[in-house]
């Protein structure tokens, strides 16, 4: 994230104890990008835990209830799109946004493509780094309209 775009934007209304705030994991191994998206959720009215690494989210989703999670693709400790599947497996209910901004050395070979193979894991939505507020909140806001509670009960579980 380009100097530190994620926290330009102005302060919003503050919700009001009755609207419920909503309580968004952030999993992600680089502390600045953690720092980033922890300040411009939390002046958009979220409630935000940071896990800097796939084990400390694990053990966060193990411990706290989440409306949303965002979980970064590539991690130390877990291969590739483990996290995501992991992730998902453990929380099917909660949606997931994974990111990523893996840049490949040789441009001129194809490259796979990482974050449609995250949505075919689980993830609800995918957002390639550096990204802007603006996404971020735009991603964040159509998961959690997608997955209201009682939102689609009669809807099948998702499909595998």
């Amino acid at each position: 994230m380009p100097n530190g775009s994620m926290i330009e934007l102005p302060k919003q209304e503050a919700q009001t104890e009755g609207e419920g705030v909503r309580h968004i994991l952030v999993v992600d191994d680089d502390p600045m990008v953690c720092m980033a998206i922890e300040i411009y959720l939390q002046r958009n009215n979220f409630r935000v835990t940071i896990a800097q690494g796939g084990e400390a989210g694990l053990r966060a989703l193990k411990h706290e209830p989440f409306d949303l999670m965002i979980i970064d693709v590539f991690m130390p400790h877990m291969r590739g799109f483990e996290s995501i599947r992991i992730f998902h497996d453990r929380a099917p209910a909660i949606p997931l946004i994974a990111m990523s901004g893996y840049a490949f050395a040789n441009l001129n070979s194809p490259a796979p493509d990482f974050l449609r193979m995250a949505l075919e894991l689980g993830a609800a939505r995918c957002l390639r780094k550096p990204f802007t507020p603006h996404a971020l909140l735009a991603a964040i806001n159509d998961c959690l309209a997608e997955h209201r509670p009682n939102a689609g009960m009669s809807l099948p579980a998702r499909l595998g």
